[in-house]
């Protein structure tokens, strides 16, 4: 039997009975609930054009998140409020602060993107709710819309209107009202939408999720949806039937334990690095700011990122440098081990039928222990990686004691740099050793040519940022990074 979509959308409890599991959120909005504001510009969460905000209950509290309409699916709606660009006009017909600014800063020329835009704003609009300063920071702005582009107005007045609305009376949110509305629609138990033969489960503990993936180990496993919804936009595939992640309470947690930070493979990116951040807050909070666009990280989650595996993923670099793990779980019980291992080639993983990612642990800061990542890429905001590195060496006395060096873009996985840590280790941290570890890399890894970087361009970047890495970690005078872009890479 068939458990019909129900969601919160414009004073109303929608029910939805007659859909694709495969549906987007975004053909919902327009196709279904004729709100036509938002609008479809790269089908794959580039451009921002599609950008909504999504209210859920996650512990009982309420978390409202812009993520791209465009590549969620519609059954993940289920127990939810969404909130379009048509919601934003006031009961008396005013606009919203974020659209007067909007119109004040000529933020919109053809309009297009602009729907986007406003939606972005009034995400960060609702976090600035309640803050002494109601203007939000250049960082912040710039963060908030790293997921929107524009071809008409060059930014300038939309960072002027995001400025722009906090001046402007302000407005409230009533959450607790939303939350009220929500709390009828949560479920206990697992829920199976089913549409054309395709089924789409939604389970809601461990144990639930254990059974189906044990009965289904075919069934595609969906989290944030950041990647698996490029397949049925771009690929235009046949996802079959799906396993929802996004309901599993017991895969959103953090915890601290036997030095190990373990974050559930249900924690979004931005909650995931949130927590990371706390703990190495000089090595990470680039990364975070870099890893693709907040609309992007509010709906991927870090556990999605390591069980896809991707040779130019941010993440797996700087974890298999600190020598994090993956928990795995099935029919057969919960097993662990380190993440480099997991890797067996391209897009293959060391899993075995049924079993899924439960969670990923990450060593916490240890004394001694030098970390460093870097990313290199076109473009400083929402670009994939040509060459990201990682590096976590400690010394005894001027000798390298350990030293953990991993690179994504550099092979057909994330991988360590096994023949440069071996040459490294005992000998003194001296530029001599370096400028020979620096040729052994090209003993480590022999990168392709793609349209992000070629061949040439990846080692010689490697060990520019090997160089980097030891000029801010050298015994004698080291410099600090903001000293180093010119070694980030080559001339």
């Amino acid at each position: 039997m068939s458990t019909p979509i129900r969601f919160y959308h414009q004073g109303a409890v929608r029910e939805v009975a007659n859909v694709a599991t495969t549906q987007t959120v975004l053909q919902h909005l327009r196709g279904d609930l004729h709100c036509s504001g938002t609008k479809e510009g790269c089908a794959e969460g580039d451009c921002g054009a599609c950008t909504v905000v999504i209210g859920s209950l996650v512990g009982g509290r309420l978390e409202l998140k812009a993520v791209n309409s465009c590549i969620q699916l519609t059954p993940t709606l289920d127990g939810k409020a969404l909130f379009s660009v048509e919601d934003l006009q006031q009961a008396d017909g005013a606009l919203h602060p974020v659209q007067q600014a909007m119109v004040e800063c000529h933020g919109s020329q053809c309009g297009f993107c602009t729907p986007g835009f406003v939606m972005s704003l009034w995400g960060m609009y609702l976090e600035q709710e309640g803050r002494a300063e109601r203007q939000p920071s250049r960082r912040r702005i710039d963060d908030a819309l790293s997921g929107n582009l524009c071809r008409c107005t060059g930014y300038k007045p939309i960072i002027e209107a995001a400025r722009r609305m906090g001046e402007l009376p302000a407005v409230g949110f009533d959450r607790d009202a939303l939350a009220a509305r929500l709390r009828p629609l949560q479920r206990d138990t697992l829920a199976t939408y089913s549409h054309g033969g395709r089924r789409f489960h939604a389970p809601r503990t461990i144990d639930e999720l254990v059974q189906l993936r044990a009965a289904h180990p075919d069934a595609c496993l969906l989290a944030g949806s950041t990647d698996v919804g490029l397949r049925v936009t771009k690929q235009l595939r046949d996802l079959g039937d799906i396993i929802y992640l996004g309901q599993v309470d017991a895969l959103r947690g953090v915890a601290e334990a036997g030095g190990m930070l373990e974050i559930g493979a249900g924690v979004t990116l931005e909650d995931a690095y949130a927590a990371l951040c706390r703990h190495y807050p000089e090595q990470l909070s680039e990364m975070r700011q870099r890893f693709a666009s907040l609309p992007i990280r509010n709906a991927g989650t870090l556990g999605g990122n390591v069980a896809n595996g991707s040779p130019i993923g941010d993440s797996m670099p700087w974890m298999i440098a600190l020598g994090s793990e993956v928990v795995l779980r099935g029919a057969q019980g919960e097993r662990s081990l380190a993440l480099e291992d997991f890797y067996l080639g391209y897009q293959k993983k060391d899993l075995r039928p049924g079993e899924f990612v439960r969670a990923v642990r990450v060593p916490l800061p240890r004394g001694g222990v030098q970390f460093r990542t870097y990313k290199l890429a076109k473009r400083f905001d929402q670009d994939i990686s040509a060459v990201c590195a990682a590096f976590a060496f400690s010394f005894d006395g001027g000798r390298v004691a350990q030293a953990r060096i991993a690179f994504g873009g550099m092979a057909a996985t994330p991988k360590r740099a096994a023949r440069t840590e071996a040459l490294l280790l005992g000998q003194p941290w001296s530029e001599a050793v370096l400028a020979e570890a620096m040729a052994m890399l090209a003993q480590d890894y022999a990168p392709l040519s793609d349209m992000r970087a070629s061949s040439g361009y990846r080692m010689k970047a490697a060990q520019n940022l090997l160089r980097r890495f030891w000029f801010e970690t050298r015994p004698d005078a080291p410099l600090p990074a903001a000293a180093l872009n010119a070694f980030a890479a080559p001339a």
